[in-house]
């Protein structure tokens, strides 16, 4: 039971050397290993004696891969497995069998004399205690997937509860919103309009009924005029005092009929206009009316799904619930089985480090076995070598330890003579350590590895000279690389400059009597004089030389984009719009983003992003050079 099955000796090797082991372990290499196997004649010879159920070769009782059947036959291919001990005995003992045997309760009985049992311990066996705890493991492991399963049903139900959650909070809402949505509508202008239209249409309906009895009045007075023409006509000595009466009746009719007439226009044209805003109030009704039914219809749609999953929610929770009671008792089933395993785990601990313990003292005993063995057998060897060797042995073996000889060991004692022999021996080694007896084996060695060495320094040599010279190259090609650089930006430097003042002129020059590799220095001309000093110039001038510094460096090896924060701070309106003028003409490739207070920067720019405050809103308003259009961005 407590050998370890490897495929090849080299690996058992490894393992020893460097496998850490902490006890002792019998290693069993596949490819060296013999088989072995018990004779089917003798298996039907045992079976024949104790009969067929009672006896079986142990081999035929243990499981196995096939790759390890050379192991399992080398372990348990020569044993015999009985029920009883008279069994067993039997079997083993048999003249014709004689094969270690062992009871179903761990006796064994070996024909070579070993015989082990009695008392069987109150403890379980190895065996069994694996079987259980490969069994505790059979069921932890299914156990481990019924809660991976009811944990995976507590992940559904919790997403189902999360969006159950979500639904019941956009209903909250949607409800909320309709509720300010009909404040709204009592205090909203329509709805003051609304009211305000009821009167009007109050208002014109007597206007109408005004108008009407006006017509009516119109009506009477015109049959009247009639009548009095005819009255003038038939009776015409009464003419002027009639004419007279309808003339002030036409005129009363006249005026009334004017006044009604202005009073019909002006009611007209206010209920045109009503009812244009009539018109308008119904638009804006049926909108509101449209998202008010809108709101309604998703309102009932959420509280259809906020019921379906409530449903859902109460079947899952209630499914939840019994797997968490699932759970609960699994866990303990769990609980109990771990400390199963726990105790197995100990007890198997605790047989196996007696095992390692008695194996430890048996391999001490063997090993001090075959120390007295080895022993033995080199004195043994000792004398006949010294018999071989010394041919006096022989003749004078007869005088060995007796008195008044020269063989007297108690005159001569044996260990005194020993401990000069290796005194003598111990001088010899010092002699050894002074005197190198190798010295001339090891001089050639010496002189192929001075050799070899020599080689490796002309060689190294050599490859510092190809280095060298590569250096010298490389700084000769920097050189070069950075007078370009110079000759460039000195270019550039004068160039930008005199654009930003026009008039002067700068340069970068090497100091008196030193190189370009030596160092620059920065030299700035007004009209035809040098200055010796940056100290010479204003704040504004200086900032000037510093910017045609940079800039003409970052034409040399020029960027896609630039930023310029407020660069022209110190700079009065000239110098602004001559830095605007500078980045158009030596900056064609490039973008400028330049963030400016002043006007002379605006000119010269293609797009202008101007910001302010309107009604307490940041405002950006993009301006296109040359067009009209604008466009104007609200944050």
């Amino acid at each position: 039971l407590y050998n370890v099955v490897v495929d090849t000796e080299k690996t058992g090797k490894l393992l020893l050397e460097n496998g850490q082991l902490q006890r002792k372990v019998t290693l069993i290499p596949l490819n060296n290993i013999s088989s072995r196997s018990i004779n089917d004649d003798i298996v039907n010879k045992a079976k024949s004696i104790v009969g067929k159920e009672n006896v079986y070769t142990a081999l035929s009782l243990v499981g196995y891969a096939d790759k390890v059947e050379a192991a399992m036959k080398f372990v348990f291919g020569s044993s015999f497995v009985a029920k009883t001990l008279d069994q067993a005995k039997k079997v083993a003992f048999d003249p014709q069998i004689k094969i270690k045997t062992v009871t179903m309760d761990g006796d064994v009985f070996d024909p070579a004399g070993t015989l082990t049992g009695g008392a069987r311990l109150n403890q379980t066996s190895i065996l069994e205690k694996l079987q259980e705890l490969h069994d505790s493991m059979n069921i932890l492991n299914t156990l481990n997937n019924d809660l991976s399963l009811v944990e995976k049903e507590i992940n559904l139900t919790k997403d189902i509860a999360n969006k159950y959650n979500q639904l019941s909070t956009q209903l909250d809402i949607k409800s909320r919103e309709i509720e300010l949505a009909q404040d709204r509508m009592k205090q909203s202008t329509h709805h003051f309009k609304v009211e305000e239209l009821k009167t009007h249409e109050k208002a014109i309906v007597d206007l109408k009924e005004a108008v009407k009895i006006a017509n009516e009045a119109k009506l009477v007075a015109q049959k009247k005029v009639k009548d009095l023409e005819i009255k003038m006509m038939e009776k015409s000595s009464h003419r002027d005092l009639e004419l007279k009466n309808a003339e002030n009746l036409l005129t009363t009719a006249k005026r009334n009929a004017e006044a009604s007439s202005k009073i019909f226009k002006a009611k007209q044209q206010e209920m045109e206009e009503l009812v244009l805003e009539i018109e308008s109030l119904k638009d804006e009704t049926k909108i509101l009316l449209d998202q008010t039914s809108e709101l309604k219809k998703n309102l009932i749609k959420l509280e259809d799904e906020v019921v379906k999953l409530s449903e859902i929610s109460k079947s899952k929770m209630a499914a939840v619930k019994n797997a968490e009671d699932m759970l609960h008792n699994q866990k303990e089933v769990l609980k109990h089985c771990n400390e199963n395993i726990t105790n197995l785990s100990k007890e198997k601990n605790q047989i196996v480090k007696e095992s390692s313990n008695n194996a430890l003292l048996l391999k001490d005993l063997t090993h001090r076995i075959s120390k007295i063995n080895k022993e033995t057998q080199d004195a043994t060897n000792k004398v006949e070598h010294m018999l071989n060797k010394y041919d006096w042995i022989k003749t004078e073996k007869n005088y060995f330890g007796q008195v008044n000889t020269a063989y007297d060991f108690n005159n001569n004692d044996p260990k005194e003579a020993a401990k000069k022999m290796a005194r003598l021996e111990e001088t010899k080694e010092k002699l050894g350590k002074t005197v190198n007896m190798r010295a001339m084996n090891m001089l050639g060695k010496a002189e192929e590895k001075y050799n070899d060495l020599m080689k490796n320094k002309r060689m190294v040599e050599t490859d510092k000279l190809k280095i060298e010279d590569l250096i010298k190259e490389l700084d000769e090609q920097k050189n070069q690389k950075l007078r370009e650089a110079w000759i460039q930006v000195n270019k550039d430097f004068g160039s930008i400059f005199s654009t930003l003042l026009p008039g002067a002129n700068a340069k970068l020059s090497p100091p008196e009597g030193l190189g370009v590799l030596d160092g620059l220095e920065v030299k700035v001309c007004f009209g035809n004089v040098w200055k010796e000093s940056l100290t010479e110039l204003s704040g504004g001038q200086r900032s000037l030389v510093a910017l045609s510094l940079i800039l003409s460096m970052l034409l040399f090896k020029p960027a896609p984009i630039y930023i310029l924060d407020e660069v022209d701070a110190a700079l009065d309106l000239s110098h602004t719009q001559n830095i605007g003028q500078m980045l158009r003409a030596h900056f064609r490739h490039s973008q400028f983003i330049v963030v400016s207070l002043k006007d002379g920067m605006f000119s010269n720019a293609n797009v202008l992003f101007k910001t302010k405050f309107v009604d307490g809103v940041s405002t950006v308003t993009r301006f296109v050079q040359n067009q009209s259009q604008k466009a104007v961005l609200r944050h």
